[in-house]
């Protein structure tokens, strides 16, 4: 224990878990009697190859749920629940949350608190979920079950201590945090961003054979190397999906791209590498000696493959690029200024469409995708400025764009 942190009550009743129809049912009434509910799930992510979600925590009326969705439960009642803006629904840190639950269930959400947002938005320099309950109530949460297996049925008692604590707290911290957020004249960047979490859109990751380009060192191979390399991985994600495991339980970064720098022929040769335990070798080894086999009768890469950036800034020309650059010095100052995170002065999204458009004019900014009422009203004027500065710069021959200034 730390700072004289309490160990959560252990004289509560313990969590109800919901596994039939007979059991959703009550639960169902309590929800659409009240007012507020606290919500979070667990997935598998750690396990398989696409995650799905296993478990979903509710606390309502101080009482805890656990609803367990691989019991083949009919949850569109939920989602008629989810839906009702007069509802509250307080998660933390709930992006992601909210995009498994769209993309397994369909679900919509209106009446979003984010108590992590809150605390973010109220300056908290570590807004996760155990470090703001110790600071508010003084209860040290356990997190040793983060990563358990959430799909192995029956769940462990240890697992379900751990998951009715996700949400017992978030009614009572929502209430402090809206208290406190009025009171400082937050309450605006806090909404503004849960409005944005409710209209997220789940997007199904796709395997790119390209992606070895992003890994740390693959750079540095030769054009063989990289050829040997970007076969390991496609064999790594075919596997994985075969096993239904993550790919990094298959093999790791650091050995993908061992084998890739030392492109082994022989069972000796894996040994050499180091970084292969032995049982690994005994199972997939003769499979890895193919690929690479395969691999080097097949043409070096010699030119890197160009992906899309991570930031979403391959939309923009050079030039753009130099504004984005500006805009987000601008955002880390305003960030500063206010002592917030600097996602919460201006989104990435809304940074990008920022330097895409170049708005000149209050019109303009209307046209901004994700720029909000108090984001223009604060903000609006000093990005015009900055926009029309970097306009005179690039009329006048003052802007050195990367590209030039990789050139010199």
């Amino acid at each position: 224990m730390t700072n004289g942190a309490s160990t959560p009550d252990p004289s509560l009743p313990p969590p109800v878990l919901v596994e039939d129809s007979a059991g959703l049912e009550p639960l169902l009434a309590k929800l659409e009697a009240a007012d507020e509910i606290a919500i979070d799930t667990e997935a598998d992510s750690f396990f398989h190859y696409r995650e799905s979600v296993c478990l979903i925590q509710v606390t309502v009326d101080e009482e805890d749920w656990l609803i367990d969705p691989l019991a083949k439960l009919d949850l569109s009642p939920l989602g008629s629940i989810l839906a009702d803006p007069s509802k509250t629904k307080v998660l933390h840190d709930g992006e992601y949350d909210v995009l498994i639950l769209k993309r397994d269930f369909g679900f919509t959400f209106q009446g979003i608190f984010d108590t992590r947002i809150a605390a973010a938005a109220l300056g908290v320099e570590f807004p996760g979920l155990a470090s703001v309950v110790e600071a508010h109530f003084g209860v040290e949460l356990d997190k040793s079950q983060q990563r358990s297996d959430w799909s192995r049925r029956p769940l462990s008692p240890k697992q379900i201590a751990y998951a009715r604590y996700d949400t017992r707290f978030l009614i009572p911290l929502m209430h402090l945090q809206r208290k406190e957020l009025a009171e400082r004249g937050r309450t605006e960047i806090h909404d503004g961003e849960c409005r944005r979490l409710e209209a997220l859109t789940p997007v199904q990751r796709e395997f790119n054979p390209d992606e070895w380009v992003r890994l740390k060192g693959a750079r540095n191979l030769d054009p063989m190397g990289r050829r040997v390399l970007r076969e390991l991985a496609i064999w790594r994600d075919g596997e994985a999906q075969r096993r239904d495991l993550p790919p990094f339980k298959v093999l790791g970064n650091r050995q993908l791209l061992d084998l890739a720098a030392a492109m082994p022929g022989s069972p000796r040769d894996l040994e050499h590498l180091g970084s292969l335990p032995m049982k690994v070798i005994r199972r997939i080894g003769d499979a890895l000696l193919e690929v690479t086999r395969k691999a080097r009768e097949m043409e070096p890469i010699h030119t890197l493959p160009r992906l899309p950036a991570k930031d979403g800034s391959s939309v923009l020309d050079e030039f753009g690029h130099e504004l984005h650059d500006r805009l987000k010095t601008w955002r880390r100052e305003q960030a500063s200024a206010m002592e917030l995170d600097s996602s919460l002065v201006v989104n990435r999204r809304t940074l990008l469409s920022i330097a895409e458009l170049r708005p000149a004019t209050e019109a303009d900014l209307d046209r901004v995708d994700g720029l909000i009422a108090w984001q223009k009203e604060r903000f609006g004027s000093s990005i015009l400025e900055l926009v029309r500065v970097f306009e005179e710069d690039l009329a006048a021959g003052r802007i050195e764009t990367r590209r030039r200034r990789r050139k010199r």
